[in-house]
């Protein structure tokens, strides 16, 4: 039994609500999902942002592990355990991009989206001033719950357009966060560092500001690759409402 009862269906519910509010509101969001004829420049790039993402977790993940060497071994330890799981799904992505002519050399020369480095350094962030791992295990949650429950549609209907073999990488990717229920264990770690209403209130909190930074991924990535703009021609969206305490 979690240690917060009600917390996980509170939690749950809000990303819910979050996926809705992301294909109703977010220009491009349901693309990959049910279009008959894939965006290639806005599919590559995506690709490449989510290998530039996982790379640079890579270090908040190892400053985490730092963190509960010293506040819980137990976690420590299954922290980097799932840390090495995921530690290469890089190449997962890398594999798929090469299929449509993306070189290592392109991927790994791409410098990441303003979006992109936001949302590491919010995470960074945690670790290094307030010195919590919450928004990192908090956002952790947020990728493998929502990546659950929207990532096999995506694939089904890339699969069908671009083939079977081209998302090989990433079909692998999201069947280990199934197949492992890598969404429990990592609510598990998420409880762990969870003790009082205003811990929760921090999670909640966590989610909204995490929900905003994808929206400003998803935003930037349309205006880039679709819209062709750059620099001060992109239009991003206000921060959350909720982005405060309270």
């Amino acid at each position: 039994m979690s240690a917060r009862p009600g917390l996980r269906e509170r939690v749950d519910a809000l990303l819910d609500s979050f996926i809705k509010d992301f294909y109703e509101t977010v220009p491009y969001a349901q693309h990959q999902r049910s279009a008959g004829e894939i965006d290639l420049g806005y599919y590559k790039r995506h690709n490449i942002e989510t290998i530039l993402r996982l790379r640079r977790k890579r270090t908040v993940d190892a400053l985490a592990i730092k963190y509960f060497t010293k506040a819980d071994p137990v976690q420590a330890k299954a922290w980097a355990h799932y840390t090495d799981d995921e530690m290469l799904h890089d190449r997962l992505f890398a594999a798929d991009l090469a299929k449509v002519g993306v070189t290592k050399e392109e991927i790994y020369s791409t410098e990441p989206l303003l979006s992109t480095k936001l949302l590491t350094g919010y995470l960074q962030y945690g670790m290094e001033f307030e010195d919590s791992p919450l928004a990192l295990i908090t956002s952790v949650y947020f990728v493998e719950y929502t990546t659950t429950r929207t990532q096999p549609e995506w694939l089904d209907n890339l699969e069908k357009v671009l083939g079977r073999d081209e998302v090989k990488g990433q079909r692998a990717h999201v069947n280990t966060d199934l197949d492992d229920d890598h969404d429990d264990f990592v609510w598990r770690v998420l409880t762990s560092l969870v003790s009082s209403e205003e811990d929760e209130r921090r999670v909640e909190r966590h989610l909204h500001d995490i929900y905003w930074l994808w929206k400003l991924y998803f935003t930037e990535l349309h205006q880039r690759t679709v819209l062709g703009r750059t620099g001060e021609e992109i239009t991003l969206p206000g921060p959350p409402a909720t982005a405060t305490d309270g």
